[in-house]
């Protein structure tokens, strides 16, 4: 459910032609394509993963054509205000402080941070006290980075463009843990790549900084268009199709209490 980086715009050709719908209908969607199991590139540098396939569902329920592009997290939001897209499902949580900024559907997945470590680390736990003194990788401007910051403040907080970049840092024995969504790091984990660590614990989630999960931003006042994603993501959790694209990333429900 989150740098000074690269903003720079790559729309990515992937048209999903979804429906009947006319060209005022068509969506262009926003994603990052470097937060795997939730959104990463293919070989053939096409979009894919959890978010993705949430997308393509909730046009196809929505009966609208959408456009897939990729944008560097760092300039999802700026994107969005300035028109570039429409709508960005990324797995950007909603929080307060980006609902000043723009509007959110409702979530459409819910799963909680947690902190990883090599296997040999002294780290005990995820509270302050036991990551005093550790230098912790975290994505930046995300709301693990703000509860990062706002909770270790007795460790050194090292913000990364992205999750890949920490992932590496860690490996390398260049940082003590990190800390993400417990899907992206568990599943890491269970890489070759990941080998070098483990799971330390999960972190409870504060909803004034983590927010409810992860929803459909869209342009600030663009309620219908936010109303139109909350309305087709009950919709698939009614019909069966958010659970088939669940079972095929996670073994339990990513949408969450």
């Amino acid at each position: 459910m989150k740098h000074s980086l690269r903003a720079a715009f790559a729309a990515t050709a992937l048209s999903l032609a979804l429906g009947s719908a006319s060209a005022q209908d068509t969506i262009r969607i926003a994603s990052e394509g470097a937060y795997p199991p939730f959104n990463s590139l293919n070989a053939a540098g096409e979009l894919e993963g959890f978010d993705i396939d949430m997308a393509k569902a909730l046009c196809e329920e929505m009966k609208a054509q959408c456009t897939l592009v990729t944008q560097d997290w760092d300039g999802m939001i700026p994107g969005l205000q300035a028109g570039k897209f429409d709508a960005v499902i990324a797995s950007m949580s909603i929080t307060p402080e980006r609902l000043e900024k723009v509007d959110f559907s409702k979530k459409y997945y819910n799963t909680p941070p947690a902190i990883v470590a090599p296997k040999d680390t002294d780290i005990k736990g995820v509270t302050k006290e036991d990551l005093a003194g550790k230098t912790i990788g975290v994505q930046g401007s995300t709301t693990h980075f703000n509860y990062a910051e706002k909770t270790y403040t007795d460790s050194e907080v090292k913000a990364y463009p992205t999750a890949d970049e920490y992932k590496l840092d860690l490996a390398n024995g260049r940082l003590d843990a990190v800390s993400d969504d417990i899907v992206t790091l568990s599943q890491w984990l269970e890489t070759s790549d990941g080998a070098c660590c483990k799971l330390v614990g999960q972190i409870t989630p504060v909803v004034e900084i983590h927010g409810p999960g992860a929803g459909v931003a869209v342009k600030k006042g663009n309620t219908a268009l936010a109303d139109k994603f909350t309305a087709a993501i009950a919709a698939i959790r009614a019909n069966g199709k958010y659970k088939k694209i669940n079972d095929k990333y996670f073994k339990f429900d990513a949408y969450g209490g």
